[in-house]
């Protein structure tokens, strides 16, 4: 998904009238006067401001031309003193650079035309309707995030400033995720917290095969070179599980399990090799329907690639953006965590907008 912030045209008057009053939606209004207003654009300086008197309500009203609002500056020049922040210029700078080309911009008018992108740009993330997302925390220019990626169309949702080993903060986050995006299963990596919080938010849970099989197959090899000879084939049998990932898979592993003599060393003390064993099957057991989520719904898929893919891409693009620049605005993502219990998470737009425009910003005049 792109957002396009396009240059809005400028125009000097509007040349129809208003169809409705603002006030009462009446149709029939009186001429009051005009107005020769001067603004700050890149190429008009002055628009002509109709003001209209309704003859239903008797109340007057100012109707503006195309691009021009009741402020000074143009809608164009908001967009562009947005655009030049989220090449990396200060909002001092901003306002510098236009102050060559002779437009008045104070750093706190760009500041607020900043949070007004903002708060247009998450709006419109935030109320997509999402089946299946896939979740994976990362750490991008020094900082832990999370991110949360549409795995229909691989689109990048939200990312937000959050720990993933703290469960407080990631539990408010994937239940705003829940709420406003509508989601109805998530795909992530094998970490225990996020097998908590699913059953906690009631939402459909896929581990990614690609996490799973990377941990239990080094596993089964340190076991192979450890176990006796009469126990390999339940090793042999382990595998052959993982490689047909039947749906009934955690009945045959519970059975296996069983077969296993109980363990004999006390809890403190080390295990043996048979011990490992037998507790590595019974965690697939207990966790094999997260495993195997996508045989009960064609719109899961069994890994998160995707989202491992767009987490790749925010690194590269932030070591381009952020390696060349000693200090300042590039250098961390500035997004205020989540972790207030008491209230909804709390993300710094600007922030947001600025570290990650390139994925939502193309610019046409």
């Amino acid at each position: 998904m792109k957002n396009i912030l396009q240059l809005p045209q400028v125009k000097r008057k509007k040349p129809v009238r208003p169809k409705r009053c603002p006030y009462c939606q009446g149709e029939t209004f009186q001429r009051w006067g005009v107005e020769k207003r001067r603004i700050e654009d890149v190429k008009v300086r002055h628009v002509e401001v109709v003001r209209y008197r309704c003859t239903r309500c008797r109340r007057t009203f100012r109707d503006y031309p195309e691009g021009v609002g009741n402020g000074q500056h143009s809608e164009r020049l908001k967009k562009l003193s947005v655009i030049l922040w989220s090449l990396g210029l200060s909002y001092r700078r901003v306002a510098g650079v236009l102050r060559i080309f002779g437009l008045r911009l104070s750093h706190m008018s760009g500041w607020r035309h900043v949070q007004a992108e903002g708060e247009k740009l998450m709006g419109e993330l935030k109320w997509k309707s999402v089946r299946v997302v896939g979740v994976d925390g990362a750490w991008v220019g020094g900082k832990g995030v999370m991110v949360a990626v549409d795995l229909g169309d691989g689109s990048l949702l939200e990312v937000a400033e959050v720990d993933e080993k703290d469960s407080r903060a990631l539990f408010t986050w994937l239940k705003r995720l829940k709420e406003r995006h509508d989601i109805g299963a998530i795909v992530s990596d094998d970490l225990a917290i996020y097998k908590q919080l699913t059953d906690e938010l009631e939402i459909g849970h896929q581990v990614c095969q690609f996490h799973v099989r990377r941990w239990v197959k080094p596993a089964l090899k340190g076991l192979q070179a450890e176990l006796d000879p009469a126990w390999q084939g339940v090793l042999e049998k382990v595998e052959e599980i993982l490689r047909d990932l039947p749906w009934h898979g955690d009945r045959l592993l519970h059975r296996l399990w069983k077969s296993l003599p109980g363990r004999s060393t006390p809890p403190e003390g080390k295990r043996t090799p048979l011990e490992k064993l037998r507790d590595l099957i019974l965690r697939l057991s207990r966790d094999w329907q997260r495993y195997v989520a996508f045989y009960a719904d064609a719109g899961i898929p069994w890994t998160h690639h995707r989202t491992e893919q767009r987490i790749g891409r925010l690194r590269i693009q932030n070591h381009r953006r952020v390696a060349p620049r000693k200090h300042g605005c590039l250098s961390v993502l500035g997004m205020s965590p989540p972790v207030i219990p008491s209230s909804p998470p709390v993300f710094s737009l600007p922030s947001f907008f600025r570290k990650f425009a390139h994925q939502f910003v193309t610019v046409s005049e």
